[in-house]
């Protein structure tokens, strides 16, 4: 499954995306049997649409001249355009899914098909292996880089949310829609939005105090500095911060690396968190509704034994056991931190702590007297103003 490439080159995410989903409605169109084309889109493409109804909607561009265009323009020319094609999309992931929509319905009079939109697809809930995932994608990458101490600072609306699936809830999803549209012949129903936050609404700020929490219970291996930081509202004050608290502490370890004799990576990790910003702050400071009726109509046709087995309800969630479930997985299979190491990273977490407690409160003694002294300077210099006054007047 090809992970979503938010920052792709238009180029590149055009013939991926969009000429990719062209070349296979051809290919299903020679298929003189086919039961089903299911074209796996995503909720978060027509993003001018606050509450998305399961419908289609017209593209922001003609496909086939978009495709025909990228064909033929040398990559450079395309790059420079970029900007002046997407419009008020905020990148080509969105901008080229809408455009694959558009492909699909138009191939629907010729072609059994559906469009499937799930929102952003996280770690597994249940089966096969809780927590599973090889990407940082969603709420796990805030979690890897809160726990680890370098995530300080995020520009978001606090109380604000998006929409999340685990990857098995999706998958379910998808073969209930199929098994819909094919077993029982339910052929009005072309769109399903695979969402969940009309069951469920998690807080950007409550992700970040509950992953808190458990990045304490469950830490990470060599933390650069002690979980914590906050959510600003300003973007003037996430900016401040994020040179007092990401980029200096970023160049003084990577000094302190680099005269140990290693290679600096400190710089480097904050540019990537710099660039996954640009694409995070635009989709936390939006907010999208999604009707998702399609799909509970499908979920109140299953029998007891295929509600259980083909869960596509969030009856039984516990949030904060899945969120632990998704850290311990981290750790796991992104990070290569296996269980044992666990004893070893609490011990350096209490030590961090106490470097935290401590230099905070150095800054404030430091504060302080900067403070005092000038104070004092500036009494000094009034006083010799006016005694300057005085014998001069």
């Amino acid at each position: 499954m090809q992970l979503p490439q938010f920052d792709e080159l238009l180029k590149k995410a055009v013939l991926l995306n969009t000429r990719g989903t062209k070349q296979m409605l051809e290919l299903a169109k020679e298929m003189k049997h086919l039961k089903l084309f299911a074209h796996i889109s995503t909720a978060y493409c027509h993003l001018e649409e606050k509450v998305l109804g399961e419908k289609p909607y017209a593209p922001p561009a003609d496909p086939h001249k978009i495709i025909k265009c990228v064909e033929w323009m040398d990559d450079d020319v395309v790059e420079a355009m970029t900007d002046k094609i997407l419009g008020h999309l905020p990148n080509t992931y969105a901008f080229t899914k809408a455009l694959s929509e558009s492909l699909v319905e138009e191939a629907m009079p010729h072609i059994p098909a559906i469009i499937l939109r799930p929102s952003i697809v996280i770690p597994i809930w249940k089966e096969p292996i809780p927590g599973w995932t090889d990407n940082i994608n969603g709420p796990t990458g805030l979690l890897i880089g809160a726990g680890k101490g370098v995530i300080r600072t995020m520009y978001c609306n606090e109380s604000g949310y998006a929409d999340y699936l685990p990857v098995d809830i999706a998958v379910n999803a998808i073969l209930a829609s199929s098994w819909n549209f094919i077993y029982c012949e339910d052929h009005e129903k072309r769109v399903y939005n695979l969402t969940s936050s009309s069951e469920f609404k998690v807080s950007w700020a409550e992700i970040i105090a509950r992953g808190r929490k458990i990045t304490e219970k469950v830490p990470l291996n060599g933390v650069v500095w002690y979980p914590g930081g906050s959510m600003k509202k300003s973007r003037l004050i996430h900016n401040i911060c994020v040179i007092l608290f990401h980029m200096i502490p970023a160049y003084f370890i990577d000094g302190l690396i680099f005269l140990a004799g290693y290679k600096p990576i400190m710089c480097r990790v904050q540019r990537r968190i710099q660039k996954g910003f640009e694409v995070f702050e635009y989709y936390a400071n939006n907010q999208w509704d999604f009707e998702n009726a399609n799909i509970y109509e499908v979920r109140s046709k299953f029998n007891p034994v295929e509600y259980k087995k083909y869960q596509l309800h969030g009856e039984d969630m516990d949030i904060d056991a899945y969120f632990e479930s998704c850290i311990r997985a981290a750790r796991i299979y992104i990070l290569n931190e296996p269980p044992e190491t666990l004893p070893a990273a609490r011990r350096h977490l209490r030590i961090m702590y106490w470097v935290d407690v401590i230099t905070k409160i150095l800054f404030f003694v430091l504060l302080i007297y900067i403070l005092a002294s000038w104070s004092e300077s500036f009494r000094a210099l009034l006083i010799g103003s006016w005694l300057f006054v005085t014998r001069n007047s």
